[in-house]
């Protein structure tokens, strides 16, 4: 075994060319996670090979936290999922390799399913041979032409018709339309799903996210990888970062707030005062934090693009509302998309287990923290295609029109495994939010009581 290093974490020399690689088992990588001793030390392994990560971490492209949640584990499948041009970032990522996993060791983790893991890599050899990653330029120019059709009739409804309640109704409608589609066509070009050359989507996304939403690309793109890496893994899902500061969430962590008689809110109704928080709040939220991250990062291309979006705005509708109802109105466009984003972004994982980090294998991971919403083309337009939650959770770069041709395979491949494949009506979804609030909430309060 490799001796455990001190302070100088990270300065491991690379492999010579020509030399014997240094050989490493999991039991040492595991011990290199950047969590107790040594302190600064993340490993990981992608496809045998032993990378150090300690001080490359935090200049990670895609954030320092999507990297470092795999560190001490096998991370071959996250990074096959996120990345397009994986020549090009092994050819950067040449620097980072300490050596490989010794001759005896299994290629992941011996705790992981072998054979699940092998029949996933083998999926995933499969989708891209089918060509099941490769993006419909035109479906994606007609889902912009849409919201930017649905942008104008709704200024255009108010012009010509009149600010009365109709009118002004029938606008409000339209625009929050439009402001939802807009946000799940952001999230597919944040997944690289729309164009081939990553530089594009990165340029096109900022346009779609600062422009038409007033909001970073960046932020969210840091954001909800976070989230893709490690779904419902608390501490690393952020998108669970709600408890225990709003809600106990999961069974597990539950029951062990619970027991511990921490008490922040009283959990125990929590799924009646989750109708008032969140949909109210998150984009409201989201709009001031993104602006914050802006001027923090200095992103001073997304600050021009987002001014863009609210002098736009303004441009337009101040003539019709005047200063104070112009306000009032951006308002409640955002209050109003909060709601449908937050009942449709969580009805796919609220209800799903939640716990620590467990280093399940990809498959495993997904599935267990994801369920889709039964198909039809009205669920596929009202979630931007996120009622197949599995298969995007899966697949984080296929372009949404190829979901409905890849969950056979995964349903056959969860049926070969025994694993639950959970398909469900939209409003039975968004019924499981409150159920399973409402369970958490009673598990917290019997083990705060009791326990």
């Amino acid at each position: 075994m490799a001796p455990l290093r001190g302070p100088k974490a990270g300065m491991e020399e690379p492999e010579l060319a020509g030399s014997s690689p240094r050989r490493f088992t999991w039991e040492e990588i595991g011990l290199r996670t950047g969590q107790g001793h040594p302190q600064q030390e993340r490993w990981l392994v992608i496809d045998r090979k032993v990378y150090d990560i300690s001080q490359f971490y935090r200049r990670h492209p895609g954030g320092a936290r999507v990297i470092s949640s795999y560190a001490g584990q096998d991370a071959t499948d996250p990074f096959e999922a996120f990345h397009i041009d994986k020549g090009l970032v092994r050819k950067y990522m040449s620097s980072l390799q300490i050596g490989e996993l010794a001759l005896d060791q299994p290629s992941f983790e011996p705790t992981k399913n072998k054979l699940l893991v092998e029949d996933f890599r083998e999926l995933h050899t499969t989708v891209e041979r089918m060509g099941l990653l490769n993006p419909n330029h035109l479906f994606f120019f007609l889902l912009l032409l849409h919201i930017l059709m649905l942008d104008v009739a709704g200024w255009f409804v108010l012009w010509y018709f009149g600010t009365s309640l109709v009118p002004f109704l029938i606008s409000t409608v339209l625009l929050t339309i439009s402001q939802s589609q807009a946000g799940f066509l952001q999230h597919d070009l944040g997944h690289l799903s729309v164009f081939s050359s990553t530089k594009w989507n990165h340029l096109v996304h900022e346009f779609v996210m600062s422009h038409l939403k007033g909001l970073s690309a960046q932020w969210w793109s840091l954001h909800h990888s976070q989230h893709h890496a490690k779904p419902n893994c608390f501490q690393k899902d952020p998108d669970i970062a709600m408890h225990p500061s709003l809600f106990a969430l999961g069974k597990i962590l539950s029951v062990e707030l619970g027991k511990k008689k921490k008490k922040f809110l009283p959990y125990n109704h929590q799924h009646n005062y989750f109708i008032i928080t969140m949909p109210l709040l998150v984009v409201p939220v989201f709009q001031f934090y993104s602006l914050y991250f802006i001027f923090q990062r200095k992103l001073w291309r997304e600050l021009a693009w987002t001014l863009t979006y609210f002098i736009r705005f303004f441009l337009f509708f101040e003539p019709l509302l005047g200063v104070t109802g112009v306000l009032g109105f951006l308002l409640l466009l955002n209050v109003l998309e909060s709601i449908l984003f937050t009942w449709i972004s969580q009805l796919n994982h609220i209800p799903m287990h939640i716990d620590y980090d467990n280093n399940m294998d990809w498959f495993s991971t997904q599935l267990l923290a994801t369920c889709n919403v039964d198909q039809s083309l009205f669920n596929d337009w009202l979630t931007g295609h996120l009622n197949f939650q599995i298969e995007h959770h899966l697949f984080p770069r296929m372009p949404r029109h190829n979901y409905w041709k890849v969950a056979p395979l995964v349903k056959s491949l969860c049926a070969k495994h025994d694993i639950e494949y959970q398909s469900k009506p939209l409003l039975t979804g968004f019924a499981d939010i409150l159920r399973s609030l409402k369970d958490s909430g009673e598990l917290w309060l019997d083990a705060y009581l009791h326990g």
